[in-house]
């Protein structure tokens, strides 16, 4: 059942139609999660002790590449009301050859997210991490079968990588820069979630909704639908009035003008219950 306060949200969320060819759940049998199911699953929480969510650059950026990190650490933070810090660079030499490889057909470079999972994040997260994340340019494969992953987060152990390599060159103009951002933040909210044990949306058209393609994550919204939003509200104890004003104001600063006025909606809705 759906906390109360977040009943009056539903209205403004549109349900997920038939998947298209080749989209994620066209080729995934999910079931999704309700918020009963999340509570019952005893998800990954922050606590006194961990708190913080860690930002690990992976390997060589740019300024304006950079500039894409700092903005999304920020939303982050707003995102799920913790506390995240931004560490110091790892080089992307920590990977071995037997972790990397040429795509078989497309012929770029790829890194093993799994290897980055449990050979460099988990060995190096810090105790008071509630989460621990790398962040890459370099494109990434899950491992046999895959073409390539947006991200991958484990469920249980606070880590997850995501790369900005397929999210288009943020140094051509001020419009692909604000694609670039959005496509970032899409994919490291997403990953996050997953951190806090939250699995794919098969209701709503959701951030939380699994993607297979590019198309198929940009006709996702960066929201989340009234249950995992209630959901992140209930592991991280962020105030969701709150949360939306922040959202607003980032919103605002970063020219996003479709988030900011669904958060509008969003907020006064919630005041209305």
């Amino acid at each position: 059942m759906l906390p109360a306060k977040f009943n009056g949200l539903l209205l403004l969320h549109k349900k997920l139609g038939r998947p298209e060819p080749g989209d994620w759940l066209a080729e995934h049998d999910e079931s999704g999660q309700t918020f009963r199911q999340y509570l019952r699953s005893h998800p990954v929480t922050p606590d006194r002790k961990r708190r913080v969510i860690y930002v690990q650059p992976l390997g060589d950026f740019t300024h304006t590449q950079r500039k894409i990190v700092t903005r999304t650490a920020e939303l982050i933070e707003i995102y799920f009301g913790l506390p995240v810090k931004i560490r110091e660079d790892l080089p992307l030499s920590l990977i071995p050859a037997e972790a990397r490889r040429k795509h078989p057909s497309w012929g770029m470079d790829q890194v093993l997210s799994t290897y980055v999972l449990s050979e460099v994040l988990y060995p190096r997260l810090p105790k008071d991490a509630t989460a621990y994340i790398a962040f890459t340019t370099s494109d990434l494969w899950p491992g046999e079968g895959w073409n390539f992953v947006f991200g991958q987060a484990s469920l249980s152990d606070r880590v997850g990588v995501w790369s900005i390599y397929r999210n288009g060159d943020p140094e051509a103009d001020d419009d692909a820069f604000r694609l670039c951002l959005v496509r970032t933040i899409k994919t490291a909210t997403h990953e996050t979630g997953h951190m806090f044990s939250m699995q794919h949306c098969t209701q709503y058209e959701c951030n939380m909704c699994g993607s297979n393609h590019r198309a198929e994550r940009d006709r996702l919204p960066l929201w989340l639908c009234p249950h995992c939003l209630a959901k992140l509200c209930w592991a991280t104890k962020v105030d969701p009035e709150e949360r939306f004003e922040r959202l607003i104001d980032f919103s605002k600063k970063t020219g996003l003008k479709k988030e900011q006025e669904f958060y509008e909606k969003s907020l006064a809705a919630l005041r209305r219950a």
